[in-house]
């Protein structure tokens, strides 16, 4: 007997393929430069300038160490859904019993259940190595801060190297730091292939349709519109 069905592999196919839809679209293509994010990557260089302006530039410290507390944040979270995968994973024989007492219909071999957990597993991994890196990248834009020259030298040449320099690793940190969301977001509609691909199939368009509508049609998107 094959582990997966036709409809398994096709479903988890597609949400494979939305996945990298989404993300070259949002990073590559030209309709992303309309997105939300790209708006606010512009206002990461007008934060940039406006602080070179500033002599004291204790706000901006403030606004970068929030921002390091909530990637931090995600990152911890990210490791406690590491282990509630992996605790999924050693109790198969135990979620295969309990699921087959619900009215679900939900019919699945204990090793397609391992598979299916260690691929929520992967994916909650490569969310980690993702807000760890935009971190690490905060903690070095904040540097950049530090040796950002003074107010009075900001029509130098080397104070706008500097804020082009500083606005790009700011512009880094924050793509890793939404792709490492979007593995969340993704990891969503990854659940619902436990209960069927056909379920999958749903939730994955769920999750592509709500976050399109953020980045392209949302309230935040119009606010942030000329």
């Amino acid at each position: 007997m094959t582990l997966f069905t036709l409809p398994d592999i096709f479903a988890i196919g597609f949400f494979v393929l939305a996945w990298a839809f989404y993300a070259i679209t949002l990073e590559r293509l030209p309709h992303g430069r309309n997105s939300l994010n790209a708006r606010m990557n512009i206002y990461r260089e007008v934060w940039m300038r406006r602080m070179l302006d500033r002599e004291v530039r204790i706000i901006d410290t403030q606004i970068m160490g929030s921002l390091q507390n909530g990637t931090a944040f995600f990152a911890s979270t990210s490791l406690l859904a590491i282990g509630g995968g992996l605790t999924l994973l050693r109790s198969t024989d135990a979620a295969m019993s309990v699921l087959s007492t619900l009215p679900l219909g939900i019919r699945n071999s204990p090793e397609l259940w391992e598979v299916k957990s260690v691929g929520l597993i992967v994916i909650f991994v490569y969310a980690f190595f993702k807000f760890a890196w935009a971190y690490r990248l905060f903690n070095y834009v904040a540097i950049l801060l530090g040796a950002t020259p003074p107010s009075e030298r900001k029509d130098t040449p080397e104070a706008q190297a500097h804020v082009l320099r500083t606005t790009r690793l700011f512009q880094s940190a924050g793509r890793h730091f939404n792709r490492g969301q979007r593995a969340f977001f993704f990891a969503l509609g990854y659940l619902g292939w436990f209960i069927s691909p056909w379920v999958l199939f749903a939730t994955t368009l769920a999750v592509v349709t709500v976050i399109w509508r953020r980045q392209f049609d949302s309230d935040s998107y119009r606010a942030m519109a000329g």
